[in-house]
């Protein structure tokens, strides 16, 4: 019954990377195929996280669920982190949208 859970988790995450995959391929911009991409991503290591967390603790091993913990308490900040960063310098250089949108930053930042 837990296997079950485990590789429905796993399926989960799988599904989420690969939809974030997608999204880079997909998306016109390099705002929306960062939205997709990381949102994907992230949803995807939660799940793929949590199954290795169940894993770990049926195994009796909770030295290595700690450090899935970690792990992704260490993606989840990095991804944000880094997501921004990419936006903003996106924004700095010049690139806009493909897409019709207001830029409400424009008021603040010049």
């Amino acid at each position: 019954m837990i296997e079950m859970l485990i590789y429905a988790l796993l399926a989960i995450g799988i599904v989420f990377n690969a939809i974030g995959a997608l999204a880079l391929h997909r998306f016109i911009d390099p705002y929306t195929r960062l939205h997709g991409s990381t949102l994907c991503t992230t949803f995807g290591s939660i799940f793929i996280v949590l199954a290795v967390t169940i894993y770990s603790i049926t195994i009796g091993s909770i030295q290595m669920a700690l450090h899935a913990v970690f792990a992704l308490a260490f993606i989840m900040v990095t991804n944000a982190t880094a997501a921004h960063a990419i936006a903003r310098a996106s924004y700095l250089a010049g690139i806009k949208p493909k897409e019709v949108s207001i830029d409400e930053l424009a008021k603040v930042s010049k």
